[in-house]
């Protein structure tokens, strides 16, 4: 990782516990607010069936994938149960006043 911090959005983009798409350098995130308020970040798209996360449920600090029901811990990356086996990647995230960045 390069450690090159990018402007994703305002924090008040996010909504408690819910995630958003975000698109940089042809590659997409996912990041999430926590009910603590804080954020996280991982690749944004499933590694079962490459669906779009931020389609999918936020609750308990899972990201449940819209297609196949597949299950992530959004402040690890770890998969937890099938039809995921494969992590997902995370990404620092840091906040700035009222923005959030994360490093890619």
């Amino acid at each position: 990782m390069s450690g090159n911090w990018i402007e994703v959005c305002g924090k008040d983009e996010i909504d408690e516990e819910d995630v958003i798409r975000f698109d940089h350098g042809g590659r997409t995130f996912a990041v999430y607010r926590s009910p603590d308020d804080e954020f996280f970040a991982t690749d944004g798209l499933c590694t079962h069936e490459h669906i779009h996360l931020a389609d999918g449920l936020v609750m308990d600090e899972i990201i449940e994938c819209p297609k196949h029901n597949g299950r992530f811990n959004y402040k690890t990356g770890e998969a937890k149960g099938a039809p995921v086996c494969v992590n997902l990647k995370t990404y620092p995230v840091k906040v700035e006043g009222d923005t959030v960045f994360i490093a890619v």
